[in-house]
Parts: structure tokens; sequence; C-alpha cells
């Protein structure tokens, strides 16, 4: 695994595509590169410095559980995490049993007007372009039926043992599909 450098900037979109591969360099960079601004949203929102903090880490447990979800070409990173917190954070909102007047909507829309302010900019296209590319270029390395295993795994949600009936395969055989077609994935962004 090759180590980052945390001084330098980096495309949140890459890195939350390693970190879907399982790559703990890559989510040590997106924490340290994206927590403070994660951590504004929630604060904002929950207006309680600890229970912030708490809900901090456990947006940070969902991004390393959900980032074979996000998809590169449909989202802007940023908003992607920005929409985690949020949601995460309106969830606590909705269970505290007296909700206070620190959740006011308002409140709520701030952090929507944040996210608006996070398009990203022409460069920034072009570089979610240049990293699809290198995504579909892998894809297409892969046999037919396993790059459509991994995108219907992990672009459009559905469950190894959805996919295994899809195919007509044991369990254990498309757990094991997936498995070697994300090494493979990850094998060929890196040399390329």
């Amino acid at each position: 695994m090759k180590r980052v450098e945390l001084s330098k900037t980096y495309d949140i979109s890459e890195l939350i595509a390693q970190v879907a591969l399982r790559d703990r360099d890559a989510f040590d960079v997106i924490y340290s590169q994206t927590s403070a601004k994660l951590f504004g949203v929630l604060l904002r929102l929950l207006n309680d410095r600890a229970e912030a903090e708490d809900a901090l880490q456990e947006v940070y447990v969902r991004v390393w559980q959900k980032a074979d979800r996000f998809a590169t070409q449909e989202a802007n990173a940023m908003s992607w995490l920005i929409a985690i917190a949020r949601n995460h954070a309106i969830d606590r909102i909705r269970t505290r049993k007296a909700p206070t007047s620190s959740a006011k909507t308002s409140d709520i829309d701030d952090v929507s007007d944040v996210m608006a302010s996070e398009a990203p900019s022409p460069e920034d296209s072009a570089v979610n372009m240049g990293e699809a590319r290198r995504i579909d270029y892998c894809m297409g390395q892969l046999d037919e039926d396993k790059a459509d295993a991994v995108k219907s795994a992990y672009v459009e949600g559905y469950s190894y043992q959805e996919l295994a009936d899809k195919y007509h395969i044991p369990l254990n055989t498309m757990r094991t599909w997936l498995r070697r077609s994300l090494k493979s994935l990850r094998e060929c962004l890196e040399s390329n």
C-alpha cells in the first residue's frame, strides 16, 4: 500500500475510491482534509461540541462503510460527505427525547446552502472526468459478468445474495468474484 503525504492536497473523489478498496492511508487523508469542515456542519446543526465530536466519529465510520457507494461521475465528493454528516445530525436530532430550539429548520437550510456552494470548478470537473476514464478503463479489463457484478454491488447497491441469484452461482462464489475483481481494479488503478 502506498503512503500518502498529509501536507499535500488530494482529490477527495479519488481518495473515496481508494477507501472503497479499503485503503487506510487514503482514509487518513480524507479525515485530515475534511474533518474540520464536517465538524463545523455537525456543530452548527447539533449545537453541542461534545455531541458533534461523537457524531463526527460516527460519520467517518459511515464514510468507511459506504465509500463503495460513492459514484464519482454523479456527485461532488465534498457534497457527498456533507450530506452524510447532515443526515447523521438530523437523525441524532430526531432521536432526542425533547427537541431543543437549537435544531431549527433554518440551521438545516443553511447547511444546504453550504452544500450548494461546493459545486465543482471546471478544473475539478476535468480531474473527475480523468478519474472516471481510468475507472472505466480498469472496469473494461474485467470479464463482462464480473464488471457488471461490481457495478451492481458497489454503485447500484445490490446485495451479494441478489447478485448470486442473478448469475445463478453460489453466494461464496459471488463473494470471491467481487473480492478478486476489486483487487484487480485496485492494481489497475495503481498502475495507470
